[in-house]
């Protein structure tokens, strides 16, 4: 969903400094693996009775299969692209990326001989053109679930992910099966066993209503094709992925209450009434997660920490959405990257305004916001997601982050919300930091630098004489409204045009903020993390004990 700013609106030079490759100084495999620190996912096993043991192991087997299902869809034949390669770091880098594109430069190519990665990936023929495609009289070519091929006689046709995947899906259905049978929770049970029809059915629906009606489970998975980010010619087709999970209980609690107050937050929004007339689902919850494994589209390049889900605009309006925050792999990140970006670019005295509390909160509260706003355009243009195109994404991931600091701002004044507003600001500007590294092919990294040019027109921040970042607090609070407001009337209009020119003017690095991503990598700060996870790492097996 990045294609005019990975392809049109930046160039090399706009991307994290190790993407700066120069036929003088290349960048080494070595030191684009040196930008990922890793990390172990783990959790408190002994708090998990034996069945709930058995029942992850069988769920990260399941996982697996996902990840081998993305790797077709970012790049074809993984088998033969990792027999070719020798050198070990190459090999890990590309384990790493799925493919011999640097996903934190813009998808850039790293391996010899490797041209530009497909801007469809491998959802569409390599020649097929934006042109071909509209014009071809084909039923559903648009939808989440299929791929789109070539007929005998060169002509598009598609082919449904249960066929592509008939025998992947087979084997994991049953493994999902299995692990309902070991499910004590009614709710997880009937989730999976509706999750085991859908993947070979491509009809998730039920099952999603189904991961929305459960509420007292431990043990969790999001499992399917889920995301349309890797899609970046058109946005519409969903790579497969996988998260084992296990909730932390005490943590969920805490955040229990304000999933309740989306209705309210929705009328404070800052823009006219027709672009908030849509009610979000009120059958929602917000709950903290240790996150024991990765697979597929959400473990490429960079990781996510929270999520928001399901994406289908239909199940988010009539029974909301559920938020994950993945607790442990957000504590990685903050005390790894954020806290030594702190350091670095943020003002001395405002750098004890860098909390986790915050952290934790901004994170939580994107994810609330998502369902803020509209999911339809308000001009008969249809869903913002297909009238956006391959600018869906990043906009929603903009809106998402700024129209959490709306809500924080509200519930503070509503005192739900007591600790101080410069920690959620100041840490929200360490974030941009953080974030924008992950460059032009990431939905969110593309946000980022938007909002970064954004608020620095509006002087929200300024650059001190000593290269480090104030936050002017008043400022950035009408900043917040501003890009608000802005963001959201883009989406309601379904403006695909005005979309493009806020990418244009807005979704480039300048020469200062470069100077910062140079600064944080030559001082060895990490970009992103990668996970020593499974079953090893767990200290579990498939078998009762």
């Amino acid at each position: 969903m990045r294609i005019l700013l990975a392809s049109i609106a930046i160039g090399l030079s706009s991307f994290p400094a190790l993407a700066q490759t120069t036929t003088e100084s290349p960048i080494s495999v070595k030191d684009r693996v040196d930008q990922y620190v890793e990390v172990e996912l783990t959790t408190d096993i002994d708090a998990l009775t034996s069945k709930q043991r058995q029942m992850i192991g069988l769920l990260i087997d399941a996982a697996k299969i996902m990840d081998d299902c993305f790797w077709y869809e970012a790049y074809g034949d993984k088998s033969k692209l990792l027999a070719g390669i020798s050198d070990p770091t190459d090999n890990r880098f590309t384990v790493i990326n799925y493919g011999p594109w640097d996903r934190l430069a813009g998808n850039e190519p790293f391996i010899d001989g490797v041209g530009a990665k497909p801007l469809g990936a491998n959802f569409y023929p390599v020649d097929m053109t934006k042109e071909e495609f509209e014009k071809a009289d084909l039923s559903g070519k648009d939808g989440l679930y299929n791929f789109i091929r070539r007929d005998e006689n060169g002509s598009l046709k598609s082919v449904p992910y249960r066929d592509q995947f008939k025998q992947e899906m087979t084997r994991a259905s049953q493994l999902l099966i299995d692990a309902a049978g070991l499910a004590d929770d009614a709710g997880l049970r009937h989730y999976l066993l509706l999750r085991a029809d859908a993947l070979l059915t491509d009809d998730y629906r039920p099952s999603d209503m189904a991961w929305l009606e459960m509420h007292d489970n431990t043990i969790d998975t999001v499992i399917g094709p889920i995301e349309n980010y890797e899609d970046q010619l058109f946005g519409y087709k969903t790579a497969h992925e996988a998260y084992v999970l296990v909730k932390d209980k005490d943590w969920s609690e805490r955040l229990a209450k304000y999933a309740t107050f989306l209705p309210e937050l929705q009328k404070t929004l800052p823009v006219a009434d027709a672009y908030k007339q849509e009610k979000p689902g009120t059958d929602t919850e917000l709950n903290a997660y240790d996150v024991i494994y990765y697979a597929g589209d959400c473990n490429s390049g960079s990781k996510t920490i929270a999520i928001n889900l399901p994406n289908d605009e239909t199940v988010q309006l009539e029974k909301g959405t559920r938020r994950l925050q993945l607790k442990n792999a957000m504590r990685a990140k903050f005390d790894k990257i954020l806290l030594p970006i702190a350091d670095v670019l943020i003002a001395d005295d405002q750098r004890k305004h860098i909390t986790f509390d915050a952290f934790f909160s901004n994170t939580m509260f994107h994810e609330v916001a998502h369902g803020l706003g509209i999911k339809n355009t308000i001009n008969d243009r249809g869903p913002v997601r297909t009238a956006l195109k391959e600018h869906a994404g990043a906009i929603e991931e903009g809106k998402a982050d700024i129209l959490g600091l709306h809500m924080i701002n509200q519930l503070h004044q509503k005192g739900e919300i007591k600790e101080d507003l410069t920690d959620f600001y100041v840490t929200f500007m360490a974030g941009i930091f953080r974030s924008v590294r992950f460059g032009a092919s990431s939905a969110h990294g593309k946000a980022n630098m938007i909002r970064f040019n954004f608020f620095r027109d509006a002087n929200a921040f300024e650059r001190q004489d000593d290269g480090k970042y104030r936050v002017n607090v008043d400022k950035f609070r009408d900043a917040t409204r501003d890009l608000s407001s802005l963001l959201l009337k883009l989406q309601g209009d379904g403006d695909y045009d005005a979309v493009v020119d806020l990418i244009t003017t807005k979704g480039v690095i300048g020469e200062q903020l470069q100077s910062e991503l140079d600064l944080l990598s030559q001082k060895g700060i990490p970009v992103d993390v990668v996970f020593r996870q499974g079953k090893d790492v767990l200290g579990i097996s498939n078998s009762l004990k």
